[in-house]
């Protein structure tokens, strides 16, 4: 017969170090700033990037469970009420951050690509210092020219400045949506954020998209009471134009 197994506590989510930022460094680079994005999959609301600038000293660390140390990581490892705990603590200890964000309107005007480059562009315009280099989470430089781009793949892992930006912006960003709660009740935004949750695909069946929803966002393609609502955007419009058939 097999022993019984003591059930393990979950392992504590990696804490973000800042072997890019010291790589960057020794190449020259004195302001880097960590940049990530949140809502790119969301089906309502904006899209938020936040900027964040540090001076590679330790970050702030809080206290869990049974005297756990809580560190700083990616935003989805970290539960909500240490998301929002560090989103208080981050802003004293960072350098400086700033947040840059593009509506729904605006996504279903130039695309997704283009509003995060918009977004990304407004939060680091939005420092007080220009940075030499900027981090993003990905393989994918949707920033370009004239800022120079690190790329790397988990980031928000592996970078403090890319970790503390995801922070800053998934709160900031859930606490947009929150607010926009009481006018729509149905849609249960302060619980999914704008994503695609039980309750939000019940309403919008029911009552059709509100005036924060990406109503270029093929969700309305399965809605046949709301599919006339669909806005496309001709690709090959120079200012991103949009035709709603």
């Amino acid at each position: 017969m097999r022993k019984p197994t003591t059930p393990r506590e979950p392992a504590a989510p990696r804490a973000a170090g800042y072997l890019i930022e010291r790589e960057l460094r020794a190449g020259g680079a004195r302001v880097i700033a960590g940049v990530d994005e949140v809502g790119r999959g969301s089906w309502a609301g904006p899209v938020v990037v936040c900027a964040a600038i540090t001076d590679l000293s330790p970050p702030p660390e809080l206290s869990g469970r049974g005297g756990a140390t809580v560190r700083l990581t990616d935003s989805k490892l970290l539960a909500r009420t240490h998301r929002e705990a560090f989103a208080e603590a981050l802003p004293g200890w960072l350098t400086c951050h700033a947040i840059g964000a593009s509506s729904a309107e605006e996504i279903d005007e130039v695309g997704m690509t283009e509003a995060l480059r918009r977004a990304a562009t407004r939060a680091l315009d939005a420092l007080p210092c220009r940075p030499d280099v900027v981090i993003l989470d990905g393989k994918h430089d949707f920033l370009r020219r004239p800022w120079r781009v690190r790329c790397e793949v988990k980031a928000d892992l592996r970078s403090v400045s890319v970790a503390a930006a995801s922070v800053l912006a998934k709160v900031h960003r859930d606490r947009l949506m929150a607010a926009l709660a009481p006018e729509h009740p149905a849609y249960d935004f302060a619980g999914n954020a704008g994503y695609p949750s039980p309750a939000h695909q019940e309403a919008l069946a029911e009552y059709g998209p509100t005036p924060h929803h990406r109503l270029s966002w093929s969700y309305l393609d399965d809605l046949p009471k709301w599919r006339h609502l669909r806005k496309h955007r001709d690709p090959l419009a120079a200012s991103g134009q949009l035709s709603l058939l």
